[in-house]
């Protein structure tokens, strides 16, 4: 399975970027061998629309516009469940177990996800009621699948 994350706004070069580069990375590297194929991002440009209501359907159209059929969908999502790493981790496995081919993780822009793209969602995930810089974001996503991969693979990275 491929895992991926899809997040609006581009990471500027510094050490946000070297962070979220690093996990995934990592999470590439150490996925192989338990049946992740890679681990990768993709930047989608913020939309320059005046309403909220259409700057997020623009963006959802853009983060849905390449999906891989099949894929399990994952939103970051401030209403969304909080799961623990564990859980996190037991849901990429299952869909790995399962044949689902990619799993990807949505990060919208400042104003959330379109509708369009939280009710294609199969799991709708917080990091909590707090408020995140994008780049947060972007490194707590990879962060957490770097963590899934190993809680999976046995590794000691991760202590319950």
């Amino acid at each position: 399975m491929r895992i991926a994350i899809h997040a609006v706004g581009k990471l500027k070069a510094g050490p946000e970027r070297e962070l979220a580069d690093r996990y995934l990375d990592r999470a590439d590297k150490a996925g192989r061998s338990i049946g992740f194929s890679s681990v990768t991002a993709r930047e989608i440009i913020e939309s320059r629309a005046r309403e909220a209501t259409q700057r997020k359907e623009e963006e959802a159209r853009d983060l849905l516009a390449d999906l891989p059929p099949g894929a399990l969908l994952i939103a970051l999502d401030e209403r969304g469940d909080s799961p623990t790493s564990e859980r996190f981790a037991e849901m990429l496995g299952e869909a790995r177990d399962r044949g689902t081919p990619n799993a990807v993780l949505m990060i919208g822009g400042p104003d959330g996800h379109g509708q369009e793209l939280l009710s294609r969602a199969g799991h709708r995930i917080s990091f909590g009621r707090l408020t995140w810089p994008h780049q947060i974001v972007r490194i707590l996503a990879a962060e957490q699948v770097y963590r899934a991969v190993t809680i999976l693979s046995g590794h000691p990275y991760h202590r319950s």
